[in-house]
């Protein structure tokens, strides 16, 4: 059941969401901006010393873990208290945590407050999703998708704007403008209503259990679908952390004054956010022509060869934009296609559980490829290479795609699964 379009429910409902998304890519993407820099303050090193490169790994991917378990916790909570009033908790919780990283006084501060942070913004994703997935009509998910995704990036252009608006600042104050999506939050409440699909089932039945995912009639999509969220966002997490590194290690860059670097990756963060918005808006529009299994396997080959033929050596100052530029629109761009596809593929009472579930649960595999692409980056080959190595989970990323079910684009019904 959706809401007839043009309705202030179905206008609400998506400004709602999409404030979710770019609040999310602002104040997930302040912190990798200013990792290297914040980190050795809080360590009382300098940015070179390996010891600052594994810390701010941990850090991330301590982040990226709570982005999965709070994916798993609001997803559940979202199909028990619904996809408004959930929204709403969860944009909450990271701008609170948010700002509350400004104060941190030793690095593993910051890791806290970081990991409850990501619990909001885990739980946000799949919030909206199903809330955008269940009032809006069918015919427009592929836009719908797309522009939700391009939310994101916006938030990751304010994120890089905030960077060289408090260039001359220390790199904590960043963190207070995160806490600016809490005021939208009184907003949500007085214009969002839940979903009709949402609360006609609700008062049918009873919620079920989360052992719903493994049934047999879903055990295979949900299986299929952690494989591809992992793969996609293990790599794509390398890119988004480790890019603004490899970008400050350009050998051309390393003795400018901060101010002046700090430019430059701002200046790159607008050129692949914008490609990527094209590349959301391409691979939606493509799994509406070819069907999101073909469209998921020419996203992820050409993901693959950006990552593996541009990372393969150092950036430079002349190769930087193209090389960043090519691989946001593959790898970033993919992610236009999930926000109105995980959501379908599950039955409306473990719609948010489902979507969550799946796409955040792949966190945990990104947080420890952090991990190990910290190591490679302080004490191996730099962050180019640690994104190189990451790029070669693309191959499986394939063989997973052959196998991803389809959604009916005109029902907004699974095709394998209901």
């Amino acid at each position: 059941m959706s809401t007839p379009p043009g309705t202030p429910a179905v206008r609400h409902a998506f400004i709602a969401a999409w404030l979710g998304w770019a609040f999310d890519g602002l104040d997930g993407y302040l912190y990798v901006l200013v990792a290297g820099p914040f980190v050795a303050e809080l360590l009382g090193k300098p940015t070179s010393d390996p010891e600052v490169a594994v810390k701010a790994a941990i850090i991330q991917a301590f982040f990226l873990f709570g982005w999965a378990v709070g994916g798993a916790f609001f997803g559940r909570l979202g199909d028990r208290l619904g996809r408004a009033r959930t929204l709403t908790l969860t944009i909450l919780v990271y701008a609170l945590f948010t700002g509350l990283s400004s104060l941190s006084q030793a690095w593993w501060h910051l890791l806290i407050f970081r990991f409850i942070a990501a619990l909001g913004i885990g739980g946000e994703w799949a919030a909206g999703a199903a809330l955008v997935a269940e009032t809006l009509h069918p015919r427009h998910r592929a836009w719908a998708s797309a522009t939700l995704q391009s939310g994101y990036m916006v938030g990751m252009m304010l994120a890089a704007g905030t960077i060289g608006l408090f260039q001359d600042l220390p790199p904590r104050w960043v963190f207070l403008v995160g806490v600016l999506p809490a005021f939208a939050t009184i907003w949500v409440r007085r214009n969002v209503p839940e979903p009709a699909a949402w609360k006609s089932a609700a008062e049918r039945q009873h919620v079920p259990s989360a052992g719903e995912l493994l049934r047999p009639g879903l055990r295979r999509t949900t299986f299929i679908t952690l494989g591809l969220t992992t793969m996609a966002l293990t790599t794509v997490w390398a890119f988004l952390y480790f890019g603004p590194q490899a970008a400050r290690a350009i050998p051309e860059v390393k003795d400018w004054p901060k101010p002046r670097v700090d430019g430059l990756v701002m200046r790159l963060t607008f050129l692949f956010t914008t490609v990527n918005i094209a590349g959301n808006f391409f691979a939606t529009y493509l799994a509406r022509a070819i069907g999101h299994r073909r469209a998921l396997i020419l996203l992820f080959i050409g993901a693959g060869a950006s990552f593996l033929i541009g990372f393969r050596q150092p950036l430079t100052l002349g190769s930087a934009g193209l090389v960043m530029g090519a691989t946001a629109f593959f790898s970033l761009g993919l992610f236009g296609v999930f926000p109105m596809y995980l959501p379908m593929l599950f039955p409306t009472l473990v719609r948010t559980l489902g979507a969550g579930v799946c796409y955040n649960t792949g966190r945990v595999v990104a947080g420890v490829g952090v991990l190990f692409g910290g190591a490679i980056s302080g004490y191996a080959g730099g962050p180019a290479s640690a994104i190189w190595w990451t790029g070669l989970l693309y191959i499986p990323a394939v063989a997973i795609a052959l196998f991803a079910p389809e959604v009916e684009p005109e029902r907004g019904a699974p095709a394998e699964v209901l």
